[in-house]
């Protein structure tokens, strides 16, 4: 089945997309160090994805489709999460209502009426679903009912649930081409792991996840086995802040901006191996943007280990330096997540293969 990534970033969809046995046509991404890092990963071998870069607002839909797919061939899954900084939870008192990186939700839709995909999957942050971005949902229902896709109400979803050492919440949305048979079908696929408690978890589920693992030892050569350098005053500060989730506070570091109050307990807080890693975020190599110092060594986490949070494979590489690196990783879709929801939704469209054939060049909307 073929499958199109917009916003592909680094490329955490499309290899999720890859492991769940779906072949990715094409890419659209605008970070030039993304677009490095999706190339040198994701384009080696035999037919490898046709890659755009640049702003896909200034792209006509018609046309980046002819240059992956000929006539009549059918793109089953179109995936993407346009970017959310405009719907962040952080952005209080009415900021980001007016971001104009909301309005790519509906160039993303423009896409969508152009390819006709079978079934199309997107994601964002739960600041997404706030009263103040009500009209972006409802442009997006609006657009799916006028397109032909039976729209899913957005489903918030915990990576820990899906088998992520990461407490990580994402808004994700799939809608469904009208003609796919959708009996029998639900959304969003069942966890396979559960928090711990003394009662047990729930029968067929796996506990969550902790981070323990992803501290192991990097690779010989990993480009990526880099991390921040801080000054003296900072390193002390960490030496004194007690291992697997010590806080700021604990080291008696105060800083001029928290006086007077408790502050962000988490910035320059350290990561605690027995619990699932705080969110990746695109600063997650910086401690002072939050719990990210390593869990007994007095430094920020690597650009590796953050990967490994994001379960991304030791073998992939990231390019642009270690500060284009931590934006790559922290704006990734987590690869174990991604392909418990692609799987989930190409079992479907398999069982349906026969169902959702490409419109005729003539009826395709071009925006």
């Amino acid at each position: 089945m073929n499958c199109v990534d917009l916003f592909a970033g680094a490329g955490g969809l499309s290899l999720a997309a890859r492991r769940s046995g779906l072949r990715v046509r094409l890419a659209v991404e605008r970070d030039k160090s993304a677009v490095a890092t999706y190339r040198a990963n994701l384009c080696r071998g035999d037919d490898p994805p046709v890659v755009l870069e640049g702003d896909i607002a200034a792209m006509r839909p018609s046309e980046v489709r002819d240059l992956a797919f000929e006539p009549g061939e059918v793109c089953d899954l179109l995936l993407g999460g346009p970017p959310c900084q405009g719907f962040s939870i952080h952005r209080l008192n009415g900021s980001g209502v007016g971001d104009e990186r909301n309005e790519l939700v509906n160039v993303y839709f423009a896409f969508v009426r152009q390819f006709r995909p079978r079934a199309f999957l997107m994601e964002n942050v739960p600041g997404m679903l706030w009263p103040r971005h009500a009209r972006h949902l409802a442009a997006m229902r609006d657009h799916a009912r006028e397109t032909g896709y039976n729209l899913y109400e957005p489903a918030v979803i915990d990576a820990r649930d899906f088998g992520v050492p990461q407490r990580r919440k994402r808004v994700i949305i799939l809608g469904l081409e009208e003609s796919v048979d959708r009996d029998g079908f639900t959304w969003p696929p069942a966890p396979t792991h559960a928090r711990p408690s003394p009662d047990g978890i729930p029968a067929g589920r796996l506990p969550w996840v902790n981070c323990e693992d992803v501290f192991a030892e990097a690779p010989a050569g990993d480009p990526n086995d880099v991390h921040l350098t801080h000054r003296a005053d900072i390193v002390a500060a960490f030496a004194r802040t007690p291992p697997d989730g010590g806080s700021r506070s604990d080291s008696g570091r105060v800083l001029d901006c928290h006086r007077g109050h408790d502050g962000h307990s988490d910035v320059y807080g350290r990561i605690d191996r027995r619990q699932p890693a705080p969110t990746m975020t695109t600063a997650c190599i910086n401690p002072s943007k939050g719990r990210f110092v390593h869990p007994t060594l007095n430094h920020g986490i690597t650009a590796r280990q953050a990967a490994r949070i994001q379960t991304f494979p030791d073998d992939y590489v990231f390019h642009g330096g270690l500060m284009a690196a931590g934006r790559q990783i922290g704006n990734a879709v987590p690869i174990t997540l991604g392909a418990a929801l692609i799987g989930h939704i190409a079992a479907l469209l398999k069982a349906t293969g026969g169902i959702g054939a490409a419109a005729p060049r003539e009826e395709r909307v071009a925006a």
